[in-house]
């Protein structure tokens, strides 16, 4: 079924390659991650290499790319700064790019069988001509209420959404393998980092606020299982914007120099400390939309993700204003490093590779 749908070589779910670079293309820069299996300390994963690219402004809009030219000028860039010689990728595609809906069926069914079953509840619910997406499946795990019955994963995209980023890394002399969903392949990564929590963060209610350029995404968590997911347009661009504004520079500039740290002396109190406490504002209100959406009261824990989250002092400011427990996300922290990488700067870059590090996962999942 999505065999004949999918015209490019790859899938959703399904493996095929041994080693993949993750790749994670936003509207701010390019995040590459390349992991490998080492046969010491219990076959832990060893981060080999890593780059982050910048993204010229106005190649990205609101997660699609609009500049291919651009994005695959940058995404070769990242890949010559990494200094691999594997060229096969793993992408993902932000969530709302992507309808997703969980089916019950029955076990034991062959491929064939279950392949025009999910063809069919698909009909029925995305709203566009099956000959015009992507469409794939995994069987995720048994039903919850039934032996005799397993919990199926249905994923599918306009093909356009999913031929703009392959497009892209064939420009870049890149072939991509795997295409996945940005929000999975964080979830992926973000598992690494929960043995710092007392039994794991069993029976725990656990928030991941995922920072990025213009979007803030919040996904939170209980007993690995998402529960719920919301997006607020909120970001670093606001940072950078005043900057701007306070300093009378382009935006440019602005980046540049909020990158490098050359700013006047005024401006953590004047510039990042109200960009902090609007940010913590901004995570409290999300925790409390998610307690009126659902039937949850507490919050454990809060992990913050994205190039924000080492700002000095940020999660302090966060768990003031939330009263939750708050830490900054490093799926690296248990990880060997190879000789190429340097630790400090991977603690620095580590909140920004999450998404990069879920999809570099893939080369060692067995589906």
């Amino acid at each position: 079924m999505f065999k004949e749908n999918l015209n490019l070589s790859l899938d959703f779910f399904r493996m095929k390659s041994p080693r993949l670079i993750g790749v994670d293309i936003s509207s701010s820069s390019v995040k590459m991650v390349e992991l490998s299996m080492t046969g010491k300390r219990n076959q832990a994963y060893c981060i080999e290499r890593y780059a982050i690219e910048p993204m010229p402004v106005d190649a990205m809009l609101d997660g699609g790319i609009v500049n291919l030219e651009a994005v695959g000028e940058c995404l070769q860039r990242g890949w010559k700064r990494m200094g691999t010689r594997q060229k096969n990728v793993a992408l993902a595609l932000p969530v709302t790019d992507v309808i997703t809906k969980k089916i019950i069926v029955p076990a034991g069914q062959r491929e064939e069988d279950l392949a025009f079953q999910v063809e069919n509840e698909a009909s029925q619910y995305i709203p566009f001509p099956l000959d015009e997406i992507d469409l794939d499946f995994q069987v995720v795990k048994p039903a919850p209420d039934s032996l005799e019955e397993v919990e199926v994963l249905i994923a599918a995209s306009r093909k356009e959404k999913v031929e703009d980023r392959v497009a892209a890394a064939l420009s870049a002399g890149l072939k991509a393998i795997v295409m996945d969903v940005e929000s999975y392949a964080a979830q992926a990564a973000f598992e690494l980092t929960l043995g710092q929590l007392p039994e794991g963060g069993k029976n725990q209610v656990i928030a991941l606020v995922d920072v990025g350029a213009t979007v803030m995404k919040i996904n939170v968590f209980h007993n690995g299982e998402p529960v719920y997911t919301r997006d607020q347009p909120f970001g670093g661009n606001q940072l950078t914007q005043e900057i701007g504004n306070q300093f009378n520079l382009s935006l440019e500039e602005s980046e540049v120099a909020k990158r490098s740290g050359n700013l006047p002396d005024n401006y953590k109190t004047d510039v990042l400390q109200p960009f902090c406490e609007t940010l913590a504002i901004e995570v409290m209100r999300a925790i409390q939309f998610f307690y009126t959406s659902t039937q949850y009261t507490d919050v454990n824990y809060i992990f913050i993700a994205g190039g924000c989250a080492v700002i000095p002092g940020l999660k302090e400011i966060i768990a003031s204003r939330t009263q939750v427990s708050t830490f900054v996300v490093n799926p690296f922290s248990h990880m060997e490093l190879s000789s190429r990488i340097v630790s400090r700067q991977l603690n620095s870059d580590a909140p920004s590779l999450l998404i990069a590090c879920g999809l570099a996962l893939r080369s060692f999942d067995p589906s």
